[in-house]
């Protein structure tokens, strides 16, 4: 059977006060590893409110509650209430999570920031990404003491600028896009951009609810028929403001039956030590979408074939 890894977003101080401790106690109760990935400077959640102007995001709001999911507060910082610093008020949380036994990594600086400009910074200067990157290396490396060595784009918000970040700032793996299976990220050229990139390869929880039939009752059955005899490795990101919060009982349905299935629950650690980086199959690094999600974000693009 597969090893299914559990990539954990934490977004916001909220998810990292409520929802963190919640899934630190549902994953060692059922024995699961995970990657937590934290944003490490001030939660401006109430920023976002500008991507209501794009395609697709009203839907989606409607469909997923994220009032309900979030909160008032939440939602109004960076606008009318002043965004908390994450890694500083919460370094004692971060650190519980590693202490467990969980591998922890980069999120992002700012999360809003990061998800809505890269790519209109990055065309307009191509050290935005390092310098923002920096920003969350450095606050990681003051919360735990040590070097990151995984990142995690939000929002799956990335490119060739960001890739060449990573590499400069000592990032030895990342999961920053979606996709279907381990690869090294490459130009058009075929030259490395970047650290080798685990993809996401299941939808997510906040994709799939409130399309058609689906709802918080019967999501689980949908995702593990993914995974029924399935026996490639997995990627599944939830998020401590989700799986964490309300959509628990949904996380555990899915745990007990991903365990059922006979799959193994990893961090993405594990699932980088069974690899060799130099035997990756190289493929471009694009820009696509995914059904559920609004707006566009980094995908697995074509192989890159050797002429």
């Amino acid at each position: 059977m597969a090893r299914i890894a559990l990539k954990v977003d934490v977004d916001t101080w909220r998810g990292t006060r409520e929802g963190v401790p919640t899934l630190l106690r549902m994953l060692a109760d059922a024995g699961a590893g995970a990657s937590f990935l934290f944003s490490l400077g001030p939660d401006h959640t109430g920023r976002a409110i500008f991507r209501a102007l794009r395609p697709g995001f009203l839907q989606k709001v409607s469909r997923t509650s994220v009032l309900s999911h979030y909160g008032w507060r939440t939602l109004l910082y960076g606008t009318l209430l002043p965004g908390p610093d994450i890694g500083r008020r919460e370094a004692a949380t971060l650190r519980a999570v590693r202490d467990a036994g969980f591998e922890v990594g980069v999120h992002c600086w700012d999360h809003v920031r990061w998800q809505d400009r890269l790519l209109a910074e990055g065309e307009k200067d191509p050290d935005w990404a390092l310098r923002e990157m920096r920003r969350a290396t450095d606050a990681f490396a003051d919360a735990f003491g040590m070097p990151a060595r995984l990142h995690g784009a939000a929002g799956w918000q990335f490119d060739a600028h960001a890739a060449r970040a990573q590499a400069e700032l000592g990032i030895e793996y990342a999961s920053d896009t979606r996709g279907e299976h381990a690869f090294l990220p490459v130009d058009e050229s075929g030259t490395v951009l970047g650290p080798p990139q685990l993809p996401t390869t299941l939808p997510t929880l906040d994709e799939l609810i409130g399309v058609g039939e689906l709802t918080e009752a019967n999501v689980h059955r949908h995702l593990l028929a993914f995974t029924d005899e399935e026996e490639a490795d997995q990627v599944y990101t939830l998020h401590a403001e989700l799986e964490g919060m309300r959509l628990a009982p949904v996380l555990a349905r899915l745990l007990a039956g991903w365990r059922a299935q006979g799959h193994t629950l990893v961090a993405l650690r594990d699932q980088y030590a069974a690899l060799m980086p130099g035997d990756l199959p190289r493929h471009r690094l694009a820009q696509g979408s995914v059904e559920g999600r609004s707006g566009t974000l980094a995908v697995q693009g074509r192989a890159f074939k050797r002429a």
